[in-house]
């Protein structure tokens, strides 16, 4: 659906180049949601404009539904944007236009007559559940209003592809999922391809299957969601990984000395953690009855990431030292990653 071949997007002048985008080469699936997630300054933005054109590549090509964008002319290139609808994360609504006069807007010179323009901006409003707010002005509007206004506006052409430039970062919490939920009906209701770009790794976690990792421009890793979750390979992918999981506040309690973190002689803290889609027994039982060691969880974060579980838990392990050591092996051939934190065994 989308394909970027060695794009790159230098801004300045020839003396003070700026290099925001790097000799990008990347494909989006039909019908997926991709991420695209970065720092600030990553180039993620500048790069999921170059979809669109609102920012022309300087150099490279970016292909959309089979049709090369930078060779389109600007009669062509109007067309095509339609097709290519966009959210990003402060709305831009009209505040002196309605709810309705907001989603209508496109819709202007499309050739529809007054009463289907009307019939399609209400079924857009039921689409994304606030056909109640149609008389009502931006600024009568909550904070996840005023999102699903603007996706109900960005669907108004009947688009193929959904941008959805750091749509939730202003948004709370609840109100997040709520337009995530949202995101994922549509994905699947209409068949749009949608391409988040975030530095929230929570939200490529929650609605996307795939996701590129930027940094400094260029793409660092790209693979799909539970992949890069369950093993990332750049130290940037670790940091983004860090960010959502509690289980990497062990170091904290280590560099603190916590009394939960004090081991007898013996015992060893273990990080485990899911590197397979296909872990499903109960572990931690089968290993204190079949090997007879103890183990005391200190954290737990496990959840469903493409419908298989990912995460882990920091626990201390207890026990003979071989039946410890048969316990890890045990782990680690039902493709659970073990990672030694803390080791007292040698104190025996």
């Amino acid at each position: 659906m989308i394909t970027f071949s060695h794009v790159s997007k230098t801004f300045g002048t020839p003396e003070h180049p700026v290099y925001a985008v790097q000799d990008v080469s990347l494909e989006i699936r039909e019908g997926e949601i991709f991420g695209i997630i970065g720092f600030s300054g990553a180039g993620k933005s500048t790069l999921v404009r170059c979809i669109n054109l609102l920012e022309r590549p300087t150099q490279g090509s970016v292909v959309v539904d089979g049709r090369e964008m930078t060779g389109l002319s600007p009669a062509q290139l109007r067309q095509a944007r339609k097709k290519i609808g966009m959210i990003f994360q402060h709305f831009n609504l009209m505040p002196s236009r309605t709810v309705f006069g907001n989603v209508a807007y496109p819709l202007r010179g499309s050739g529809l007559s007054k009463r289907q323009v009307a019939e399609k901006v209400r079924r857009l409003l039921a689409l994304v559940d606030i056909a109640d707010k149609e008389n009502a002005y931006p600024s009568q509007l909550s904070g996840g209003q005023k999102q699903r206004v603007a996706i109900a506006r960005a669907l108004a052409n009947d688009p193929k592809v959904l941008l959805c430039d750091e749509a939730t970062s202003a948004l709370d919490p609840q109100t997040t999922n709520s337009i995530l939920r949202l995101l994922k009906q549509l994905n699947r209701q209409l068949g749009l391809t949608v391409v988040v770009i975030t530095h929230e790794m929570a939200v490529v976690k929650e609605i996307c299957s795939r996701v590129a990792v930027m940094e400094h421009g260029k793409v660092a890793e790209e693979g799909e969601v539970f992949s890069i979750f369950a093993a990332p390979k750049q130290p940037i992918t670790q940091s983004f990984i860090k960010t959502t999981s509690n289980l990497q506040k062990i170091e904290e309690l280590i560099a603190a000395d916590s009394p939960v973190t004090r081991l007898k002689p013996g015992e060893l803290i273990v990080r485990l953690s899911y590197v397979q889609r296909n872990v499903s027994e109960p572990l931690i039982s089968s290993i204190t009855e079949r090997f007879h060691v103890s183990v005391n969880i200190i954290f737990a974060d496990i959840e469903i990431v493409q419908d298989a579980p990912i995460g882990g838990t920091v626990a201390i392990m207890g026990g003979e030292r071989e039946q410890l050591t048969q316990a890890i092996q045990y782990l680690i051939e039902k493709n659970v990653g073990v990672e030694v934190i803390r080791d007292a065994r040698a104190a025996e």
